[in-house]
């Protein structure tokens, strides 16, 4: 249950991680299981899990109830143990489900899978207060409390005199008098596993609720003599849970403020942390400066001195040193080198490698290419399926034709080739170096290297030549 660390401070061991999601929501008035609701991109449970996987749990076990199929189906890549808690009998019934999966010697850590934002180092603080001691022998009962100006709603804390507590009491049972106390229970808690299979056993439904409150353990321990400890999160908001939406948002919103202020933290400009969004991993490099409305998904890495404009999403992207990327574009599954300008209102789409150097303007969709140094795109073009060499020059209008209505064919332009505007270039087509290409050409042959290749209709005027008209109406 306990080891001893360099300084002679006994620390606790690993815990039994049980996470408690099988609550219905109902006041979420959504088909969507709780617990699967997102919270920075990432559903609540998911949270919950990741934290106590940093605490190295020794097992996770997620008690699961409504739409709990669907819960597990979610979150099946996790490396939990899934119980199942067929009727919800309260709080108290569910820790009984995860019971039979602590061993001998277990400390067991009861957490909430709708309370996300919790953080290891907390946890870890409780689950210090858990160790033996000389006045514990066999360790204690920790609680996570917290006070509150209105603790409505919330089990309150009782002390004795002496200030030990002596039990909690849920708002629907509690005294005038008991509800004026502002200490409130968290619901998260850490005991040794044979302290709480013993407990467990011994709760009943006399309550408002007609259920079993994981809460009654608290008495349970005064009164077989184990001490109660309480410990205190650094912030209220780490404790806070999700029933209904509002809740959801305010979350999300805290969520965003504090990735914000540890990437300022690190050395990023952010021209409004309120306006920021980071739904998946964000790695950064020094002096990178991000403006308004910008979103990040997945894994995204940003070199020394980049600038990401406003309204900007980047999914799973890398962007090297001094990069530029203009207003309202939209990156994904892109890898862009070191010194390149992209947008306002470009697009790269998966599979795109841009080299160093690259101009990538407005309007343009880059995917599944590769455009090499010094290559510029900067108006109105669509390259799919493409290699394109160092220092092209693609004029505005012009696409690769890559799709032949069933299969996909790539289009290779050498280096330093200049396609001019309005140009479909059908693949499968090579340009050779220094090639140039004609505006308004429909190129559907390789075009040879260090020549002039255009393919136009012959213009022509028609003298005398009328614009029709509308017939007149006969109604």
């Amino acid at each position: 249950m306990e080891f001893t660390v360099g300084s002679g401070v006994r620390r606790s061991c690993a815990p039994t991680v049980i996470i408690l999601a099988a609550g219905q929501g109902t006041r979420m008035r959504s088909d969507l299981p709780k617990v699967l609701h997102v919270v920075g991109g990432k559903p609540l449970l998911a949270h919950v899990i990741d934290t106590a996987i940093q605490l190295e749990a020794r097992r996770v076990c997620v008690v699961y109830g409504h739409g709990g199929e669907r819960v597990r189906a979610s979150l099946a890549h996790l490396p939990v143990t899934w119980v199942e808690q067929a009727s919800q009998l309260g709080t108290g019934h569910a820790v009984l489900q995860a019971l039979p999966h602590l061993q001998h010697g277990d400390t067991a850590l009861i957490l909430y899978g709708d309370v996300p934002l919790i953080r290891p180092e907390t946890l870890r603080t409780l689950l210090d207060a858990v160790v033996p001691s000389p006045d514990a022998p066999k360790g204690a009962l920790a609680l996570l409390t917290v006070d509150l100006l209105d603790p409505t709603g919330y089990g309150r804390i009782l002390r004795d005199e002496a200030g030990q507590v002596i039990g909690i009491v849920e708002e629907k049972d509690a005294t005038p008098r008991e509800r004026q106390v502002r200490e409130v229970n968290t619901g998260v808690l850490a005991v040794d596993g044979g302290y709480l299979a013993n407990w467990i056993a011994r709760l009943d439904t006399r309550n408002a609720q007609g259920e079993y409150y994981l809460t009654d353990i608290v008495s349970l321990a005064v009164a077989d003599g184990v001490p109660v400890r309480t410990t205190a999160p650094s912030v209220l908001i780490e404790v806070l849970g999700v029933n209904q939406r509002v809740q959801l948002a305010e979350l999300e919103r805290a969520y965003q403020l504090c990735r914000a202020r540890e990437l300022m933290l690190q050395g990023v400009t952010l021209r409004d942390p309120a306006r920021f969004d980071l739904r998946g991993e964000l790695t950064v490099g020094r002096d990178v400066e991000i403006d308004i409305g910008v979103i990040f998904e997945g894994q995204v890495q940003l070199g020394d001195r980049v600038r990401i404009g406003p309204h900007c999403f980047l999914k799973d992207v890398t962007i090297a040193d001094d990069t530029e990327v203009r207003a309202h574009s939209v990156l994904e599954g892109a890898t862009v080198g070191q010194g390149c300008v992209i947008g306002p209102f470009a697009r790269l789409r998966p599979g795109t490698t841009l080299d160093s150097r690259v101009h990538v303007g407005n309007f343009v969709e880059i995917k599944q290419s590769q455009v090499q140094e010094g290559s510029k795109i900067n108006h109105l073009s669509y390259i799919g399926d493409a290699d394109v060499g160092r220092g092209v020059n693609v004029g505005a209008g012009t696409i690769t034709c890559n799709y032949d209505g069933a299969n996909k064919h790539r289009t290779v332009i050498g280096d330093r080739v200049f396609v001019g505007s309005n140009t479909a270039l059908v693949a499968p087509v090579e340009i050779g170096a220094d090639a140039i290409i004609g505006a308004g050409s429909v190129i559907v042959c390789n075009a040879p290297s260090g020549e002039l290749t255009l393919s136009r209709a012959r213009q022509e005027t028609r003298p005398g030549w009328k614009r029709p008209t509308k017939k007149a109406s006969t109604a």
